[in-house]
């Protein structure tokens, strides 16, 4: 083949590849937000202690199904208990909490964008629900959205087959090297009242996979939510390989 031909297909084939990356999203480059922000009082009322609702919240105009998505677990952080119903939208929730609201009682709903990187957008939700008791109740929640995929990732998704058991045993090690670097680890009496729990909220985050607990859970309300990082390199042949960040 003569170097003229070479260079033409050579050619042709840079051609070709520019053109489909063209074509292909670029997964490195985050996905743009605009915030969605609000906060109403309950109609009518005009004391210092009004009932009120806030809701800040994310739309992702390149990925509307996003969108449905962040509502939907925001509805389910208003929850009071595992089996109470939704409402069918944040307008609506906004509407009926102010309806039957006391003095004193507010809401707050927060989503935010904690991280993106290797095609993923990692969402942190925030709730904080006060009736006027002692203190409210806090809430925390994560989702890890693949944009390849469209969907959001379950532990199933992330994990090896047959290797939830090891994922959970690598938790138990940031749970331990945590209570070590607390000193909480020489209180007998905390370790004893306070073991390590499974949580659902876990975060892959480009720093470390992230595990993050509800009030309460693994160590008092004083403590506020406990996250537990586990190091990429503990995970190896237990997270998918996809998934660790920069392989993808």
């Amino acid at each position: 083949m003569s170097l003229f031909k070479i260079a033409s297909v050579a050619a042709i084939a840079l051609t070709l590849a520019a053109c489909q990356s063209l074509f292909q999203p670029n997964y490195r480059t985050p996905l743009e937000t605009t915030r969605d922000a609000s906060e109403q009082l309950k109609p009518g009322c005009t004391t210092a202690d009004c009932p009120l609702v806030n809701i800040d919240t994310l739309r992702f105009p390149a990925e509307p199904a996003l969108d449905g998505i962040i509502e939907k677990r925001l509805l389910q952080m208003t929850r009071t208990s595992p089996d109470a119903p939704v409402a069918p939208t944040l307008a609506a929730y906004r509407d009926e909490f102010l309806r039957t609201a006391g003095p004193r009682y507010s809401s707050y709903l927060q989503a935010k964008v904690r991280e993106q990187h290797d095609g993923l957008v990692i969402i942190e939700f925030s709730s904080y629900l006060d009736t006027g008791g002692a203190h409210g109740t806090p809430g925390r929640s994560f989702i890890n959205y693949s944009r390849q995929q469209h969907k959001v990732l379950t532990l199933s998704d992330m994990l090896l087959p047959g290797q939830e058991d090891a994922f959970w045993k690598a938790a138990q090690v940031a749970h331990n090297s945590w209570l070590i670097s607390t000193k909480l680890d020489q209180e007998a009496e905390f370790v004893k009242s306070w073991p390590f729990q499974k949580t659902q909220n876990v975060a892959l985050t480009y720093g470390g996979v992230i595990l993050k607990y509800e009030t309460s859970t693994i160590a008092p309300y004083a403590l506020g939510h406990v996250e537990l990082k586990i190091p990429y390199p503990r995970l190896n042949g237990i997270l998918r390989p996809e998934l660790f960040p920069g392989r993808n």
